[in-house]
């Protein structure tokens, strides 16, 4: 029998300092997010950050937390419904990091007989932080408690003209009526390291202005390509010239170089040269989040307005946007039907 798991982040439990400490060790001493040796992974984490960055991002959830509860929960859970309610097979939804855990909609799928699954990343560019470690660490679950289980997982799908046409015209919806001077695509950053190790030839990816540009088999593992690729595809649907839209990389971590531009020094740059009125969305994310929802939203405008700029409009991320949900459908029930993904 088939079955589907819809993945994404996750979210801490609650706003409690202790509950965002739990996360953040999860989070950030997965290897895949930070990199180093273990031991330097340790110290830097458990010894530093663990130390204090739970109050500062205890109150940043605090600021953009709902009655039910995380908005990326909370959000996956709608989709997840939605997406129940209109295929023929059944979807479990689990996170990366926290609740609820991969293992759990593993769980609730096994126990309804499913033995071949689906795996879908909610992500749409592929990067080691986000969707390989989410089909690793899938596999090891798989292992450990649920052999019997054969897995199949979507691909990327950052250049699906189906997604890029549900995109597309979510952000035709959310700007209808509204006047504005230039749209910015912000991406989720990553190291530049992580680049260059996802390079499967080992020497295409120099992070040079060039090589996004020039075809590679590279280009499949590729998150700066598949950002930059998923911009100009929407910016030709949205039929945009060149100077009316901007792409950069949000949420650095530490001293080592993150892909740019940076979102928060190009919002200011933007106001300064005379932008007044500034659209932003966020394509790496299916469901709205604390990146989108505080950095953005919140400080991004902050940092907008402070540096001149008048109109600010954050585009929400797609949710449970219901043509969104029915081309997640459509691409399940093809692999139910065919046994192949082609998304």
């Amino acid at each position: 029998m088939k079955g589907v798991l819809l993945v994404n982040l996750g979210s801490p439990d609650s706003t409690d300092p202790k509950d965002v400490k739990r996360y953040l060790d999860e989070f950030l001493m997965d290897e895949r997010v930070i990199d180093k040796p273990y031991l330097l992974r340790a110290f830097v984490v458990k010894g530093i950050i663990l130390n204090t960055r739970p109050k500062k991002s205890a109150a940043a959830y605090k600021k953009i937390w709902w009655e039910e509860g995380s908005p990326l929960i909370v959000l996956s859970e709608r989709l997840q419904k939605k997406v129940d309610d209109l295929t023929k097979v059944p979807i479990s939804l689990g996170m990366r990091y926290g609740n609820p855990s991969i293992k759990a909609g593993l769980q609730e799928l096994a126990d309804k007989g499913v033995d071949e699954v689906l795996v879908v990343p909610l992500y749409p560019q592929f990067a080691m932080s986000t969707t390989e470690t989410v089909l690793v660490k899938a596999e090891e679950v798989r292992r450990k408690y649920f052999p019997q289980m054969h897995f199949t997982n979507i691909p990327a799908f950052y250049n699906h003209q189906d997604y890029v046409r549900v995109l597309t015209n979510s952000i035709k919806k959310e700007l209808e009526g509204k006047e504005y001077d230039h749209l910015l695509f912000s991406y989720h950053g990553v190291p530049e390291r992580h680049i260059r190790k996802s390079d499967i030839t080992n020497s295409h990816c120099k992070i040079d202005g060039q090589c996004c540009s020039v075809d590679s088999p590279a280009h499949q593992y590729c998150y700066r390509h598949q950002c930059y690729e998923t911009t100009r595809l929407v910016v030709a649907y949205l039929g945009l010239d060149a100077h009316q839209y901007t792409t950069s990389f949000q949420s650095r971590l530490g001293r080592d170089p993150w892909i740019q531009p940076y979102t928060d020094a190009t919002i200011e740059k933007l106001a300064t040269e005379g932008v007044k009125k500034l659209a932003v969305v966020t394509p790496a994310f299916v469901s709205d989040c604390l990146e989108t929802l505080e950095e953005i939203a919140m400080e991004g405008k902050e940092e907008f307005i402070e540096a001149g700029g008048d109109k600010f409009y954050a585009i929400p991320c797609l949710n449970d946007n219901d043509e969104w949900v029915k081309v997640l459908s459509r691409w399940i029930d093809e692999w139910a039907m065919t046994k192949t993904v082609n998304a």
